[in-house]
């Protein structure tokens, strides 16, 4: 007969141990791709600080609101009482034989809009006569003005034109959506 030799532990238990072959997560970790890895992550972080923070705000590069409403004329007034705008003067030819239409090259400059019920500040300086409010407000339109309220501005009665929307805000392209504050 062929017999096995006996062994020291039976078939149904486990044979004797040897080192745990189960190891912490610390000692897998090559210290030198985490360092390098930590590194790039660091040089990334002060590289984009760098170049968020070190944008140069010019008068050329006009880029934000805030931009806007210091290049406004008299800026408290127009952030109190108004808004900021860009105001863009051109002409327009239109010739009908052959018809044609020509557009001047457009002149970009800062200006306000007042709101409806803050015309008086422009009465109390005698910068519009009662006429001038009157048929302004009989058209209800609003007055925008470039130039600053102390050396001779240029106002107008301007209209408000909703018929396009703001399609920054709406790009479905919808009219005038609610909420949206008229002046």
């Amino acid at each position: 007969m062929n017999r096995r030799p006996k062994s020291s532990y039976s078939r149904y238990s486990e044979p004797p141990s040897r080192k745990s072959t189960k190891s912490s997560p610390l000692e897998n970790i090559n210290y030198t791709l985490a360092a390098i890895c930590a590194g790039i992550f660091i040089l990334g972080v002060g590289v984009g600080i760098a170049l968020s923070s070190g944008q140069t705000i010019s008068t050329q590069n006009v880029a934000s609101r805030e931009v806007i409403d210091r290049s406004a004329p008299n800026p408290e007034i127009c952030v109190q009482f108004g808004a900021s705008a860009i105001v863009s003067d051109l002409r327009v030819f239109v010739t009908l034989n052959p018809f044609n239409v020509y557009v001047t090259q457009p002149n970009m400059r800062p200006g306000c809009v007042l709101k409806r019920n803050n015309w008086s500040i422009l009465e109390q300086r005698r910068l519009v006569s009662d006429n001038d409010v009157r048929q302004c407000k009989n058209r209800m339109n609003t007055f925008g003005f470039t130039g600053t309220l102390e050396s001779s501005p240029k106002i107008d009665c301007i209209y408000q034109n909703d018929s396009a929307g703001n399609l920054f805000l709406n790009p479905e392209g919808a009219v005038n959506p609610q909420g949206v504050q008229d002046f």
